[in-house]
Parts: structure tokens; C-alpha cells; sequence
């Protein structure tokens, strides 16, 4: 296979699992590091909500990930998104989620099989053959038949005892089964995922030794056990004359005023974004600039908006609440009306106060009355539909927007001040103080990019009125 280059798309294929469980990030990480090693560019994506994973991914590869979820984004967002991700050559590896064919509510929308379909990308099965030899081609078999829409290309086989095992695995899979065995992982301690916060992984623990051993030993491992070459050469580039085409003109909804330029908190502490919102709110005519709560005592020069994105605000609580200068800039600049958008770890922050695990309470940005508090055991999981009420500042009344809500933290205090903008399936939420705007819920604005518009929109009324 040769890479795409600047006429063709990337060649791209998906890496699928039979379950949670199995090693799917694990051997989607051992092959993304493995072709970096041999001189790719990799452009990693994601199917579902996750904000973990392109995280991990990112640090693997050099690249952004980009998450690719059809029930958040619609079908035209993730396809959208797929191509402007790999209209510059390279190759495309897609993680999936949980099992090929899980999709939301039992359906499958949402699902890795859907999202293969829709892009027809070839599929590698992810099969855990710990404790099995010839019962693995029943497996495959099943899913082969289970929606034969679905190109299941190759197996990888994880947690493999050895070449002799493989041999096994691999000779009940090619006489009975339409796929390829394509290699295997062993059973090996090196290989196991670094420990993770709350089962998620500490960000800005990403380049430290731990991680480096392990993408290290990935690469290594898939090297020398997986058909590399075989899987290279099966894969084609892409036509991507439309896809260029088609993935600019998605990105040209900008006008000719110059962009209005919105803050976006990321560091350690705030870094749960799907990518493609940024990229939204420019289309929209923003420019997000980067700053970091935890260590900048002021907002980037010019800003007109603030984005504080979700991520672990309970394990940088000290250091933020050290940072009075910016704390007190941003109650100011919301009480003159900047508008600032926060979900969920950004939500924490703006509060009076953060109780964390361990009982200890830290004094937040003070700009919504609420103590958030830490619980021991996951207090939400999901997707979420938001309605917009009257009131809402960035999306009119009855407008829908989707997103995905995961925390371990609850609110209290008096909020009768506070307006809540947001029915979420039944949920008064989306809670208002002048134009700060504060939800738990993790919006992605390819679902409706109206509420990006309407936000850069507010961000350029408040510059407008600073002048």
C-alpha cells in the first residue's frame, strides 16, 4: 500500500471488537504505533462519544483524533468529519465501540457496524482467544453472517499463549470463516493499559514513561506478530478529489468579519473536547485560542468568549483555586457580559466551590453559586437530547442539540437565582446566569451547529458592545 498523498484520500479501515473487554484499544494503539514507526502519518479516529480515547490516540499518533458517532453527529456529520480527517493522505485507523454491532438502545444506530457502512470501510475484528482454539471460528463465523453489509476483512486474535496457539486459532478461522487471521497479540504484562483515573486516563500523564514503554511495546509486539504487511497492502487510497472538495466547502460557512476570538480552556484539568466542535465554532467565525486555568493569570488578548471544556478539575482543584487572577478576570468579564460556555468539568470550575474524593473543599471561579461535590460511584451516564427553553442564549426556543453526559460529581447550594435554559428527556437543566452558560451534559455541535453560531454570535455582540 502506498499512502494517500495530496491527490488521494487515506486508505482506512476500522478495528472492531466482539465485546467490551477484548483488547480493541490495545491492538488499535499497537497498530497506530506500529505504521507511525514505519514512516505513516496515521489519522486516528474514534466511533462513539468516548473523549478518552482520541485523547490516548493523539499521543500515540502526533494527530488529533476525531470522534465519528452517527447518532450524535447524523450520518452527513460523521461522514463529514471522516473526510475533512482524511482528505490529506496518510492512513485512517478507526477505533470502534464496545462490539461491532452495539449500537444505542439496542439498535443499530450509533454502532461500529453502522459507521463501517456508511463509510464502507473494511473491519478488523478484535477476538479474545484466551482460553479457546478452534470455538473462535464460530465466533467469527456468527458475525460474518450477522450483517454480511459489513466487509469483515481480517481477526487479530489478543492474549494469545504463543505462535503454537495462533497456528491453531488461525487454521479454524481460514477453513471456516470468509476472513483473514492477520496476527495476534500474547498474553503479556507490557502490553496491559496504563492505570487511569476514575477508568479514564490521566491526560497530562500521556507522555510520561509508562505510556511511552507501552506504545513502545505495542508497536514492537504487532511487528513481530501481526501481518502488517498483508493488512498494508490490502488497503487502497481513496479517491479524494470530492472528498477535498466536499470537506472544504463544509468548513466555508465563515464570512468575510474577522474572526472573534473564544478562549478555550485546555490543559491537565480541562481537556474533554470533541474536536469537531472546534472546528464548528471557527466555521462559525471564531478563533479559539488556547489558555490554561491552571497556570495563565489572564485570558488570551482579545477575547470575546469563553469555552471551558469537561476533564478533572477534582485532580487539579489546589492549583485552580491558587489561580486567583484568573478567577477574579472571569467574574469579571461575565459580569459585564462576556458570554462563557462550560460543560461539566467547566461547570465545577465555576462554581463557589469543589469538594473532592477525599472530603477537601476548594475555592472555584465563584461565577455560579453551586459547591460541586465528588461521589464515590458514577452519578450519570449516557446520551442526552437538549431542548432549548426561552431564554437559551445561543439556540432558539424548541432548537434540539445531542450530546453525552459521564460525571462522578453532583451540585448543591441555593440555585433559585439561577435559570435553567435546558430540558434534557425531562430534566430542567442547561443553567443560566447573565450570558454564563453551565451544563453537565458534553453538547457536539455537528448535532445542530445552530448553537455554535449562536455562540460565536453572542461573542461577537459583547466585542462589538467593547468597543
Amino acid at each position: 500500500m502506498a499512502p494517500g498523498g495530496d491527490g488521494a484520500g487515506a486508505p482506512a479501515f476500522v478495528v472492531a471488537a466482539a465485546a467490551s473487554g477484548t483488547g480493541k484499544t490495545t491492538v488499535a494503539l499497537a497498530l497506530m504505533a506500529a505504521l507511525r514507526r514505519r514512516g505513516l502519518s496515521v489519522r486516528p479516529f474514534k466511533v462513539g462519544p468516548d473523549y478518552i480515547d482520541p485523547l490516548i490516540h493523539r499521543a500515540v499518533c502526533g494527530e488529533p483524533s476525531h470522534n465519528l458517532d452517527t447518532w450524535m453527529m447524523g450520518d452527513d456529520g460523521a461522514a463529514a468529519t471522516f473526510r475533512a480527517g482524511t482528505a490529506g493522505g496518510g492512513i485512517g485507523v478507526v477505533e470502534g465501540v464496545m462490539g461491532l454491532f452495539d449500537g444505542r438502545g439496542g439498535g443499530e444506530e450509533g454502532s461500529t457496524a453502522r459507521l463501517a457502512k456508511l463509510l464502507s470501510l473494511p473491519v478488523l475484528l478484535v477476538v479474545d482467544a484466551s482460553g479457546a482454539s478452534r470455538s473462535v471460528a464460530a465466533l467469527v463465523r456468527g458475525f460474518e453472517l450477522f450483517d454480511e453489509g459489513v466487509d469483515l476483512r481480517w481477526v487479530v486474535f489478543n492474549r494469545v499463549g504463543g505462535a503454537r496457539h495462533y497456528g491453531l486459532l488461525k487454521s479454524a478461522v481460514e477453513e471456516h470463516c470468509g476472513a483473514r487471521a492477520a496476527g495476534y497479540l500474547p498474553r503479556d504484562a507490557s502490553l496491559e493499559l496504563p492505570s487511569r483515573h476514575l477508568g479514564l486516563v490521566t491526560p497530562g500523564r500521556l507522555d510520561d514513561a509508562r505510556w511511552r514503554r507501552f506504545a513502545e511495546a505495542a508497536a514492537a509486539a504487532a511487528e513481530r506478530t501481526m501481518e502488517l504487511d498483508e493488512l498494508c497492502a490490502a488497503l487502497e487510497p481513496r479517491d479524494s478529489g470530492e472528498d477535498r472538495r466536499r470537506s472544504e466547502g463544509e468548513g466555508k460557512e465563515r464570512g468575510s468579519a474577522a474572526p472573534v476570538v473564544v478562549a478555550v480552556a485546555r490543559d491537565d484539568a480541562f481537556c474533554f473536547y470533541y474536536e469537531e466542535n472546534l472546528r464548528i465554532l471557527e466555521a462559525a467565525g471564531a478563533r479559539c485560542v488556547p489558555f490554561s486555568p491552571l497556570d495563565d493569570g489572564r485570558l488570551p488578548e482579545g477575547s470575546r468568549g469563553v469555552y471551558l471544556g469537561g476533564g478533572y478539575p477534582e485532580l487539579y482543584a489546589a492549583r485552580l483555586a491558587a489561580n486567583r487572577t484568573l478567577a477574579r478576570e472571569l467574574r469579571g468579564k461575565a459580569a459585564a457580559g462576556m458570554p462563557v460556555y462550560a460543560e461539566c468539568g467547566g461547570l465545577m470550575y465555576l462554581g463557589r466551590a469543589l469538594i473532592d474524593a477525599e472530603g477537601r473543599l476548594h475555592e472555584m471561579a465563584g461565577l455560579m453559586p453551586w459547591t460541586s461535590r465528588m461521589a464515590r460511584r458514577r452519578r450519570a451516564l449516557g446520551y442526552r437530547t437538549v431542548r432549548a427553553r426561552a431564554g437559551c442564549p445561543f439556540l432558539e426556543a424548541g432548537g434540539l442539540v445531542r450530546g453525552h453526559e459521564f460525571r462522578y460529581s453532583e451540585i448543591e447550594g441555593d440555585l433559585s437565582a439561577v435559570e435553567r435554559v435546558y430540558d434534557v428527556e425531562g430534566r430542567a437543566e442547561g443553567y443560566l446566569r447573565g450570558m454564563v452558560l453551565a451544563s453537565y451534559v458534553h453538547l457536539h455541535f455537528a448535532s445542530n451547529p445552530g448553537f455554535a453560531r449562536g455562540f460565536v454570535r453572542r461573542c461577537g455582540e459583547y466585542g462589538s458592545a467593547r468597543r
